[in-house]
């Protein structure tokens, strides 16, 4: 019987391996203690959302196995369960909607006729019907969420409602096992008995206890919401099948949870390509989307790069590798070890750029707070992430103490994990599957505890790197590189092309030139006056419309190059710089350039 196994898992056998006995500690915790406790509150007071899904089956077997532990305590039973009584009196609610798959339904009834063998239908209105037997009570609600508990509430003296909640939903945000409802909602208390549960915790459940789950979760769905916003789960998808319908695996043969909501909707701003603009001296500007370039932002982390302690080596490596695999960079970020801060430059560039990439603060110091910052720009919380924390453990377990590693606390539902051989990073594997080769992302996590363990984080868009040098940023990235021709991990586009020239003449000489083309043409004498304005404008760091003239016509001419120059000093000479995907168009812009000056007043350089 499912109490049986239940009871099993919460402790009443003894021999249990080392991962057995580890899911019965959650299992104790979470389906023991909290359930008890919430039964000392009057049955009537309490009621359950059921809702068919895989997350609801489980609770609901954790309350049946709950209620029948508490009468036995009750009365003072010896054990023997054949000889209790396990009616089910906890009201339970289920809120239909015409956008519910009708394999939800049909589970839904199913399991209700499965509890108790018979229903009675107590028709109380055309929105709001009862299905009752043995005092068990199904309230089956054809309302929204919010209509359907005021009219439970008014009708009920419910004060607590469980709900089969897990961290990594999207209203799980903010809540604990015990939260009161929200401000304008009706007042009850909100019981996440499973809020910590991983998706691999539930599948431990639900294929050791051998209870029903709805079918979507053999065809390859593995989270469920509405018919308009959830499919299969691409990463079941069963490749080179015969058939010409696709086939997708179990639900319970996902390797990594967190990828658990692949097959929904997102909930997240879709980064749009080429938000970033292309700007030439500030005269024209070229969405980058009609040239199909992708942008990426760079943050970095660290309070001793703003104090001027050491200098960043890596912001400028990065951008190099980036413009080599076609993408443009569009900012270039420091912000402090703070959590707000992190979350506030993520959540400012998440949605602007296609990729975002961070690095600083990784790591167990107090100082250490990117991962969470990008946790709190997503909305999500931090949790563990328990196939890294078993790695961790094997790994360095005479330096871990307790049940929980904190180092494995990772963004929950948002987080990706990929192994690369070159890595020493944990290989995931699933019943029936090989090792995982699919996409996830690299975890870096160097000088933890250990020596030069390389991992990096992807959550959704912003990718968490840890090289601390140069060195490392390359290791890293050739591992990313490597991992993109299985994965798709970054979209490889064509490099930039560059070409950079110098002057063999100062800003003065050239204003001189250029302006002194314009005089003549104007039929105007070369005056002295003129010359101290040039030299004043000079001397302010401004740049004068007459050196800025040749480059905006330029600019306007190759909308699609990237036109820009610098010096090398104050005084020394310029250095103009033409940056774009076509290298004739490239040549063509320096050569135009070129043409607007006497001879050898430019030379390239490397």
């Amino acid at each position: 019987m499912v109490w049986q196994c239940c009871g099993y898992r919460l402790g009443l056998l003894d021999e249990a391996s080392d991962k057995e006995r580890k899911m019965r500690r959650r299992w104790r915790v979470d389906g023991g203690v909290e359930l008890q406790a919430s039964f000392a509150m009057r049955i009537e007071e309490v009621a359950f959302s059921f809702n068919g899904g895989k997350d609801s089956t489980v609770l609901l077997h954790l309350l049946r196995a709950g209620y029948f532990l508490h009468q036995v305590e009750q009365s003072d039973s010896n054990g023997d369960l054949t000889d209790c009584d396990f009616t089910f009196p906890i009201r339970t609610i289920y809120f239909e909607s015409s956008s519910a798959f009708p394999e939800i339904n049909s589970f839904t009834y199913e399991t209700a006729s499965t509890c108790n063998s018979i229903l009675k239908h107590l028709v109380v209105d055309e929105n709001y019907f009862s299905l009752s037997s043995y005092g068990v009570l199904l309230d089956i609600i054809r309302l929204d969420f919010k209509s359907g508990l005021e009219a439970l509430l008014k009708a009920n003296p419910i004060r607590a409602i469980f709900l089969g909640v897990r961290i990594g939903d999207p209203t799980a945000v903010g809540q604990e096992q015990f939260s009161p409802s929200s401000s304008g909602w009706p007042p009850f208390m909100r019981v996440n008995p499973i809020l910590d549960w991983s998706y691999r915790d539930v599948w431990a459940f639900l294929l050791t206890c051998k209870v029903r789950y709805c079918s979507l979760y053999d065809q390859g769905y593995t989270s469920i919401g509405s018919i308009h916003d959830t499919v299969p789960n691409a990463l079941l998808c069963i490749k080179n099948s015969d058939s010409s319908k696709e086939k997708f695996r179990a639900a319970y043969m996902l390797p990594d949870g967190r990828l658990e909501r692949a097959g929904r909707a997102k909930k997240y701003s879709t980064p749009v390509c080429g938000r970033f603009l292309a700007v030439g001296n500030g005269l024209k500007s070229v969405d980058m989307n009609e040239n199909g370039i992708l942008t990426a932002s760079v943050i970095a982390v660290g309070d001793e790069l703003l104090f001027g302690t050491i200098e960043d080596q890596l912001g400028p490596s990065l951008c190099r590798k980036l413009c080599s695999i076609g993408w443009a960079v569009s900012q270039i970020a420091v912000v402090r070890n703070d959590i707000d801060s992190v979350a506030d430059e993520v959540e400012r560039q998440k949605s602007a750029n296609d990729l975002v990439f961070i690095y600083g603060g990784v790591g167990p110091l107090h100082s250490d707070v990117t991962v969470s910052g990008v946790a709190k720009a997503f909305g999500v919380r931090m949790a563990p992430d328990e196939e890294f924390e078993e790695y961790l453990r094997h790994l360095i377990s005479d330096k871990c103490t307790g049940d929980r590693n904190e180092m494995a606390q990772l963004p929950e539902g948002i987080t990706e994990l990929l192994h690369h051989e070159k890595l020493p990073v944990p290989l995931l594997y699933a019943k029936g599957l090989h090792k995982l080769d699919y996409e996830a992302v690299v975890y870096f996590f160097s000088n933890f505890v250990i020596d030069l363990i390389n991992f990096a984080i992807k959550c959704l868009n912003v990718i968490i790197l840890t090289a601390t040098n140069v060195t490392e940023l390359d290791g890293q990235w050739d591992c990313l590189i490597e991992l993109t021709s299985s994965s798709g991990l970054l979209a490889l586009a064509e490099p930039f092309v560059s070409k950079r020239l110098r002057t063999t003449q100062s800003d003065v000489e050239l204003i001189n030139e250029e302006t002194g083309k314009h005089c003549i043409r104007m039929g105007m004498e070369w005056s002295i006056l003129h010359m101290l304005k040039v030299l004043v404008k000079l001397l302010l760091g401004l740049v004068c419309v007459e050196t800025a003239q040749p480059l905006s016509k330029l600019c306007l001419e190759f909308p699609d190059l990237y036109i820009g120059c610098y010096r090398e000093s104050r005084t020394g000479p310029l250095v103009i710089s033409f940056e774009g995907k076509d290298q004739s168009r490239v040549e063509a812009a320096a050569e135009a350039h070129c043409k607007k000056f006497h001879p050898g007043a430019f030379y390239e350089i490397n």
